[in-house]
């Protein structure tokens, strides 16, 4: 119990420390790794909940996809950031009020929750001891949300298609491989059998 207690506080300041770093961190290669630092650490924190799976995507999903993807997108693009960086004070007064509006709104939100006391008796069944996290949310997607699981994986299916399908443009001047022109070629296409004369070159 107190090793939970410890690992449960390095996480937590971890990961907020980091995600402070996040966003002030003036290097935006440093600021993605700060947020590979702060996934990772949240993933920790749901290992102590018991959450396995959800540590699993968040490690996989967002620590090996995403985040990677934008320190490469950010170290590809080389942007200079002193030039975004003068207009900053221009548009403080906005980001300020915008800002404002957002923490007051999350204040009479959080402060106007309150837990019902009926929903103290519809929590779900607990897990058997030999069924893990992830064993019992396998269970429950392929057997009771199998036709919603499917629904879903035929949207992601037509957005790749559909991005897939804007994104393919035919170029003029553009070589490109056709496979079928190859597979189709025979001898005296592909073979040219020439004469050189002794010194001499094509």
């Amino acid at each position: 119990m107190v090793a939970t207690v410890f690992l449960f506080y390095v996480f937590s300041i971890v990961a907020i420390a980091s995600a402070f770093m996040v966003i002030a961190a003036r290097n935006p290669v440093h600021s993605v790794l700060f947020l590979i630092l702060a996934f990772v650490n949240a993933a920790g924190l749901f290992m102590l909940l018991g959450a396995e799976f959800l540590a699993m995507i968040l490690v996989v999903v967002y620590v090996g996809a995403v985040a990677v993807l934008f320190l490469f997108v950010v170290m590809m693009l080389d942007v200079d950031f002193t030039v975004l960086r003068q207009g900053f004070l221009q548009y403080l007064p906005l980001g300020a009020t915008i800002g404002a509006i957002v923490l007051i709104e999350l204040v009479f939100v959080l402060g106007g929750w309150t837990l019902q006391p009926a929903t103290v008796t519809m929590r779900a069944a607990p897990l058997a001891p030999n069924v893990t996290n992830t064993a019992a949310l396998g269970r429950i997607l392929y057997t009771q949300y199998v036709y919603f699981f499917q629904a879903a994986g035929f949207i992601l299916l037509t957005a790749m298609i559909g991005s897939i399908v804007l994104t393919l443009r035919s170029r003029r001047g553009v070589k490109r491989q056709s496979i079928d022109a190859q597979n189709l070629r025979d001898r005296k296409v592909a073979v040219q059998l020439r004469k050189v004369p002794s010194r001499a070159g094509l």
